[in-house]
């Protein structure tokens, strides 16, 4: 992948993909160079991507998943190296539809880019999620965790914040969607099932960091925030995480991205 199997690793919900275009984003890429970038809410359509998305500039292989509604949801990654295996979804058509889910398979490890359900507009789209949670985790990544040796990487945006810490104001939140009991003990059973929230690896009392931020309310201004996309690994490759972070100060979506460096050597 890079000198001595280092791997950077960025994800980001860019809140469109057209839109992060025409706010810098190939500028924005050309200057922090990940390794692997894995974007959310690309909400984009096959016919409507261009070249450059296509055949992104660095030298990137690009992969996407797209909704079948238009302008809605979508995922993509962007890898230097040509992965091993790439695969859409997982396997349930009422979830594959809406393109929140790209897997690729890496020689170290295997990466999903994951732009999870938000529940927050009706109770039908809250256990949408929930049930959406549940397939990904017991259905799929549990019986994969039994047919490999490969550590696992999971990132995106989660649409949870898992505990008080990672939002601003857990106290006003705690029967909003995105900080409900039920969601975040889906955090607890995807840490029981063996992976690491790897910002709190390296940063675990660091308060204010967030990684989204309501548009509407000029929250960003005022670091009102919630924490809700990660970067979870297998407990195996804690020993090979140099840093993981959030670049806080990146505009251009209303949520920022987050970091990730491994190596391998």
């Amino acid at each position: 992948m890079s000198q001595g199997n280092r791997y950077t690793l960025i994800s980001w919900n860019v809140n469109g993909i057209r839109a992060a275009h025409k706010k810098g984003f190939l500028d924005w890429l050309e200057q922090t160079s990940p390794d692997v970038l894995c974007l959310q809410e690309t909400k984009i359509q096959d016919h409507q991507l261009t070249e450059e998305m296509r055949h992104p500039p660095g030298g990137y292989h690009a992969y996407y998943s797209h909704a079948t509604r238009p302008g809605y949801s979508g995922t993509a990654i962007y890898s230097r190296v040509e992965p091993l295996n790439v695969v859409e979804g997982f396997g349930v058509d009422r979830f594959d539809c809406e393109g929140r889910t790209l897997m690729a398979e890496f020689d170290e490890f295997i990466l999903y880019g994951m732009y999870y359900p938000n529940g927050a507009s009706s109770d039908e789209r809250l256990q949408y999620k929930m049930d959406f949670y549940h397939a990904f985790l017991e259905d799929h990544i549990k019986p994969l965790q039994a047919q490999t040796d490969k550590p696992i990487v999971l990132t995106g945006d989660f649409n949870t914040a898992h505990f008080a810490i990672d939002l601003a104001r857990p106290k006003d939140n705690e029967k909003v969607s995105g900080f409900l009991p039920q969601e975040r003990a889906w955090m607890d059973d995807l840490v029981d099932a063996g992976f690491v929230d790897t910002f709190r690896l390296k940063h675990p009392d660091e308060t204010e960091r967030y990684s989204w931020w309501a548009m509407r309310t000029r929250a960003r201004e005022r670091n009102v925030g919630w924490r809700i996309d990660y970067f979870f690994t297998s407990k195996s490759l804690t020993p090979y995480i140099v840093d993981a972070d959030i670049h806080d100060h990146t505009e251009g979506s209303d949520h920022a991205p987050v970091y990730l460096e491994l190596q391998f050597s």
